[in-house]
């Protein structure tokens, strides 16, 4: 499966340091996204760890995917999800132990959202409250459940969607990278084709920008790196008021016949396929 791509991370108008990272591997159509929290510099250091950690490990059992995981093996999903799992327990342990270690980083965390394609099977693993959504023929979806308060409290009708919005807790989170020695997270698994988009994203978006603002800005007619510019500059018009980090993933049609030639004549150049 091809899949063309675009990246964009931005500090916003408020905030003076980026407390968001980012890791990407084409090779592997593996994709990477923490948002830190912590005092200091500790957030961008979570963050940096959570997702460069994720992106080794994989790397690392490419060729085996069961090769040196950490913790049980979940038996109801594939390789691949279980070593996007894996990984989390593993950067989820360094951060947990760098923080008690210093007192610079005392209290230091990230979310995580974490993507890798294998033919048409999508694996998904999350902890936080950045997001995953699939956009399919102009309709968006979120596929991650936010591990937050106010998303605890409307899940149990305690308050509602706009109240949640409204909410002066709308930042707290209750699952983290780092937070304790171990961590839950969410993992899930869906057939993707051809034309379909991936949003991973972190919360400077989802608070700025509604779902069907977004939807809008992905079923328009230009590539990844352009939505995914789009969409940090809509965050920052309505006030910036975070780090707003986006992946943009488009999944292509098979290059075949003459459209392989004109790729061929085109020096390799994927463009013209967007």
């Amino acid at each position: 499966m091809q899949i063309a791509f675009g990246v964009r991370s931005d500090v916003g108008l408020v905030r003076t340091n980026n407390e968001d990272h980012f890791a990407v591997d084409p090779d592997l159509n593996l994709f990477v996204l923490c948002d830190g929290m912590g005092g200091q510099a500790a957030g961008e250091v979570a963050s940096r760890m959570g997702a460069e950690m994720i992106l080794e490990h994989y790397r690392e059992g490419s060729q085996n995917l069961r090769a040196g995981l950490e913790g049980p093996y979940r038996e109801e999903f594939s390789a691949q999800t279980n070593r996007l799992l894996s990984a989390i327990r593993i950067s989820n342990k360094a951060i947990y132990e760098a923080a008690n270690g210093s007192s610079a980083t005392t209290g230091m965390g990230s979310t995580v959202v974490a993507v890798q394609i294998s033919g048409n099977v999508m694996s998904v693993a999350h902890v936080g409250d950045s997001r995953v959504y699939l956009c399919r023929n102009g309709e968006l979806r979120q596929l991650t459940e936010d591990h937050s308060l106010v998303h605890e409290q409307v899940r149990q009708g305690l308050i509602s969607a706009e109240e949640a919005e409204r909410s002066e807790l709308a930042n707290v989170i209750l699952r983290a990278l780092g937070a304790e020695p171990t961590v839950l997270a969410d993992l899930d698994e869906l057939w993707v084709g051809a034309k379909d988009q991936i949003l991973l994203c972190s919360d400077g978006l989802t608070r700025m920008v509604p779902d069907a603002e977004i939807a809008k800005v992905l079923a328009a007619d230009q590539t990844p790196q352009e939505a995914a510019d789009r969409l940090v500059e809509m965050a920052n018009e309505r006030g910036g008021e975070d780090n707003t980090t986006v992946i943009v993933a488009r999944l292509l049609p098979p290059v075949t016949g003459w459209r392989r030639w004109l790729r061929f004549f085109k020096g390799g150049d994927r463009a013209w396929l967007n």
